[in-house]
């Protein structure tokens, strides 16, 4: 029985790698052999057509409805079906509600409603594109974790206590991908504007504080992508779109342009806790997996907070010039299960991964623990995706960088994790 569900998965790479391969001589091509093709997370609805949860959230004025209407322009461009979920906030606050004129508690139970309304909306919707003839891309204006920007944390934990909600279960198991589309207030402040918003009302300080604490909200997520404002609004739109194609695994000719890539630091030493932006630590396990083809290369993921897990199982294999990498979420049991099929010749690896924002860069810090290879011990890398080459990326000042590791096997975690 597990060989027969490994088998199952393996035949899923086969039929993702077979897809890209296809699409080669039609609108796509593969990213280069130094930019890595992701298919990572999706689901698979009942007709086994592609579903992919993306939130686009942000401060005041930062692209997102323009980002929106572009991104499902985009999409159905390319034949998918596209459901833009709407704000649930809006929905309040263009009827009359003002979150200041309320007392707290009010304000609580408020937002306490507010999120069990969106999470009927945004099930209505997964459902539907669970049983959509196309792929399908679900855009979900602002998401669970947005309402906790706006409570105090006692609140915010008081809620999630008195619901049975987790962090994990909001944050991490329900959405693909977050894109924080950062405020014109920080970085372009001539183009910040509140003309043509009805509930829109903030200066430019307040716009700032709002981006930072929305920002703040998200940081954990697997997959976070923070689009600054480095560039012109339409090149911003485009970083936008094209960090979720490059998520997805596909990327366009001439249609967008991208030169986004992981970057991966040395650390020499770790910093005080106080010295770090506010982060979330999470703890990960990984698990090399025998595989069929010695092409291939199999893990699982074990990642978790508190008691509560995520798990994913991932594919790498060589497809023309390309490394194709498939991440898709699974069940604990299906982990359990695939946990059996563990490589006898590869250490499980152990590690803290710190997830923190720093000059609206979204960066990992990877503490390697106990128990791990020799190699591993005192380990501690620092990973970003950025278009910026060289000195242009500015790194975490606090942290003292021994060097770039960009690209250099002997700190892929696939070759540390081989027992000597």
């Amino acid at each position: 029985m597990r060989s027969c569900y490994w088998m199952k998965h393996f035949h899923l790479f086969r039929r993702y790698a077979s897809h890209f391969t296809l699409q080669l001589t039609r609108r796509y091509r593969y990213i280069d052999v130094h930019k890595q093709i992701f298919v990572m997370s999706q689901e698979e609805g009942k007709n086994r057509n592609k579903v992919y949860k993306v939130v686009l959230t942000g401060g005041p004025c930062g692209g997102k409805t323009t980002g929106q209407a572009r991104l499902c322009s985009f999409f159905e461009s390319m034949n998918w079906k596209v459901y833009r979920l709407p704000e649930t906030a809006y929905i309040f606050l263009s009827g009359g509600v003002k979150f200041t004129s309320l007392s707290k508690e009010d304000a609580y139970r408020l937002q306490r409603n507010l999120i069990k309304t969106m999470m009927q909306i945004e099930d209505t919707f997964f459902d539907l594109a669970n049983t959509c003839e196309q792929n399908c891309l679900l855009i979900c204006d602002r998401g669970l974790m947005d309402g906790s920007a706006y409570l105090d944390p006692t609140d915010w934990e008081r809620m999630k206590q008195e619901n049975g909600w987790n962090s994990v279960q909001l944050r991490d198991n329900r959405y693909n991908q977050i894109i924080h589309m950062v405020s014109a207030a920080n970085g372009a402040e001539p183009f910040y504007t509140i003309d043509g918003h009805n509930t829109r009302h903030e200066g430019l300080d307040t716009a700032r504080k709002l981006d930072e604490i929305t920002a703040a909200a998200w940081v954990g997520h697997p997959y976070y992508d923070v689009i600054d404002n480095s560039t012109g609004f339409e090149e911003k739109v485009n970083r936008m779109i094209s960090t979720v194609c490059s998520r997805l695994g596909i990327e366009v000719n001439d249609r967008l342009s991208s030169e986004s890539k992981k970057r991966k630091f040395l650390v020499k030493s770790l910093a005080p806790e106080s010295m770090f932006p506010g982060y979330q630590d999470f703890d990960v396990q990984h698990y090399y997996l025998s595989s069929p083809s010695r092409k291939t290369q199999a893990r699982i993921r074990k990642r978790g907070q508190n008691g509560y897990w995520t798990y994913t199982h991932t594919m790498r294999r060589q497809v023309q010039d390309s490394m194709v990498e498939i991440r898709m979420s699974i069940s604990e049991k299906d982990f359990n299960i695939l946990y059996e099929q563990r490589d006898a010749k590869r250490h499980p690896i152990y590690k803290k991964r710190r997830c923190f924002l720093w000059n609206n860069q979204y960066f990992h810090l990877d503490i390697y623990k106990e128990p791990n290879p020799e190699r591993c011990k005192g380990l501690m890398l620092l990973e970003t995706y950025t278009a910026l080459k060289g000195d242009d990326l500015p790194l975490p000042d606090f942290l003292e960088i021994e060097r770039e590791v960009t690209g250099l096997t002997e700190y892929s975690m696939y070759n540390l994790s081989l027992k000597e």
